[in-house]
């Protein structure tokens, strides 16, 4: 029966529609009204094709991330451009799209086993567990559920593995890209590590203003295309790589800019009376 169809993963569509539907109207206004969600390219959503897309993204938080996420996708598959006006789009959303998450983190509680539903492709991280560094073997499962997965919808994933800016990216992600071959879409995220807790559940600051810019697809040689060629692409494109460091940020320069004028202004203020004394003369 339609009603019980499931995913390639064992998923009843039907309760993972209604947990996207119900999760959907809750987070709105995390975008919306509590914070605001300036949104960039969301119009290169609507042209890609129905499967095998990749989306790599820098992470802020464990969960906020993802959740705007599936509303700007399914919003700019609805004909919104730019923005998520009007939660309609949620009603009837895009049921195969899937991110990929650490299987501790999704097993820590009730909610995250609940969002895991929506789409988690759960793996096992070879560099971190438990808040501890190990070093252990890929799980060839866990590759073959990210094949599955995109050859069935979308991927999201954040190829550093940590919330922790400017983090290596993982090459495991670049093998993924030379094995099964995806189109690779980049989006650079911010606002949200100083909206939300770490978690991304509680709001931590209102009046922030969130952002994302989904960037065209990357021109990726498959074939020929070196590992650490791939990683590079990806650092630039997410804006993770190293020389972003260097740019001062604008709220930094601002902040010099009124140190400077303050400056200014008091020595302005101290040579007053000594240029009236010379004009008196």
């Amino acid at each position: 029966m339609a009603l019980f169809k499931r995913n390639p993963f064992g998923h009843i569509l039907f309760i993972k529609k209604w947990i996207i539907r119900i999760f959907g109207i809750i987070s709105h206004s995390r975008y919306r009204s509590f914070n605001k969600l300036q949104i960039e390219g969301s119009e290169i959503i609507r042209d890609l094709p129905h499967s095998n897309v990749l989306f790599v993204s820098n992470h802020q938080t464990y969960f906020a991330d993802v959740a705007a996420m599936l509303h700007v996708f399914n919003a700019s598959l609805k004909g919104r451009v730019d923005n998520i006006k009007n939660i309609g789009y949620i009603w009837h959303p895009k049921l195969n799209i899937y991110y990929i998450a650490a299987s501790e983190t999704m097993k820590s509680g009730l909610l995250p086993k609940i969002f895991a539903y929506i789409g988690s492709i759960s793996i096992q991280r070879t560099w971190r567990s438990e808040g501890k560094d190990v070093n252990r073997q890929v799980k060839m499962a866990d590759i073959t559920n990210i094949g599955i997965a995109l050859d069935d919808g979308w991927v999201i994933t954040f190829p550093q593995g940590t919330t922790t800016p400017f983090k290596p990216i993982r090459r495991g992600t670049a093998h993924i890209i030379k094995t099964y071959k995806p189109i690779v879409i980049p989006i650079v995220i911010d606002g949200f590590r100083r909206s939300f807790d770490k978690k991304g559940l509680l709001i931590k600051k209102r009046g922030v203003l969130q952002s994302m810019v989904i960037k065209k697809p990357l021109d990726i040689d498959y074939e020929k295309g070196d590992v650490n060629e791939i990683v590079t692409q990806i650092e630039m494109a997410i804006e993770q790589h190293k020389s972003f460091l260097k740019v001062p940020k604008i709220v930094e320069f601002q902040h010099s800019k009124q140190k400077l004028h303050k400056k200014r202004k008091f020595w302005g203020g101290f040579f007053t009376p000594l240029r009236r004394l010379k004009r008196k003369k």
